[in-house]
């Protein structure tokens, strides 16, 4: 029995399977007579011999080895299994999606500021995507030498130079250091042109890369946020109200006490000051408007000579003297 034991043919396939591998080499090297290979969706099979690809494979399905993949190997395409024989030819199995990656910076960034000797400690965060594009460097630099290769070693790879990268792209063409956001399509971009240069050489090529958001020290966050605040307003006066105004309704200065009572006092003075300049700036000599209670003027109003209720001369009153009636 022993004496058959090579000749068993065996099952060339990806062997469990993981969705962060990158790629697979298949451990046994000697490929017997009969045996099959198996491509599931999403991979590519490389056959290849003293780092050298044979062929590659890249449609799903079974395949009988000897059949249908040897004719179309480049330096084994006539290969014989001999009886006690097999072919010794590595094969490769490649995950060919597109992967996803979060990424964060481990410690804060020192980008070099104005006014600020040790630069402002900047932090940041985001995505980058990557995939497998040159099957000849991959072997060359990586498969040749390891038997499998996941996402999390690509990872360390990309962040061990980022936060150089992130310093070149934020702190190139003067960008401003307090609205990083609005520039982080460019800084993303930069970044990931230089990621895509560097992994290349490997035969991986990075697809994206986003900034998702940048963090600062919560002492300058609060700078940027007031300045923010001022700008809005655009008047120190009424921004000092609205803080004082918020403080009273958040309960900061609720309960009483000095800083409550001072607070009240200031905001009474800076009422009645605002008052005081309102009426100051109202025109000073205009006449006043008549009362409503006054009486109508009677001059130049004509007054009859005879009354024409009872026909007795007037003269000169504004009631008859007669009987009474009103002449104006």
């Amino acid at each position: 029995m022993s004496f058959f034991k090579n000749q068993f043919a065996n099952v060339v396939e990806w062997q469990e399977f993981r969705d962060d591998m990158i790629f697979y080499k298949w451990s046994n090297h000697e490929i017997k007579k009969g045996s099959r290979l198996i491509i599931r969706p999403g991979q590519d099979a490389i056959f290849f011999n003293n780092g050298k690809i044979e062929g590659v494979f890249q449609d799903e399905g079974e395949y009988d080895i000897e059949s249908q993949i040897i004719p179309f190997l480049s330096t084994l395409k006539g290969f014989k299994f001999g009886f006690n024989s097999g072919m010794r030819v590595e094969v490769l199995f490649v995950n060919t999606k597109e992967f996803v990656v979060k990424w964060g910076t481990q410690n804060a960034i020192n980008i070099p500021a104005p006014g600020l000797p040790g630069g402002m400690p900047i932090r940041a965060n985001g995505t980058f995507n990557f995939k497998v594009a040159d099957y000849i460097a991959l072997i060359d630099q990586i498969a040749g030498v390891r038997e499998q290769y996941l996402v999390e070693d690509v990872k360390i790879r990309i962040t061990a130079v980022l936060d150089q990268l992130l310093m070149k792209w934020i702190s190139r063409e003067g960008k401003d250091m307090f609205n990083l956001q609005a520039n982080s399509f460019d800084i993303s971009k930069g970044i990931q042109d230089d990621l895509d240069m560097q992994m290349l050489k490997s035969g991986i090529s990075v697809t994206g890369f986003n900034v998702m958001s940048f963090s600062y020290p919560k002492e300058i966050q609060d700078r940027i946020n007031k300045n923010a605040s001022h700008g809005m307003v655009s008047d120190v006066g009424r921004y000092q109200q609205i803080e004082l105004t918020d403080g009273m309704a958040s309960g900061k200065m609720s309960g009483g006490g000095a800083a409550s009572d001072m607070a009240g006092m200031m905001m009474g003075m800076n009422i009645a000051g605002k008052m005081l300049n309102q009426m100051n700036q109202q025109p000073q000599n205009q006449p006043a408007p008549p009362s409503s209670d006054a009486p109508a003027s009677t001059e130049g109003q004509k007054r009859p000579n005879f009354c024409p209720n009872c026909g007795t001369k007037n003269e000169g009153s504004n009631f008859c003297p007669n009987c009474g009636q009103k002449l104006v």
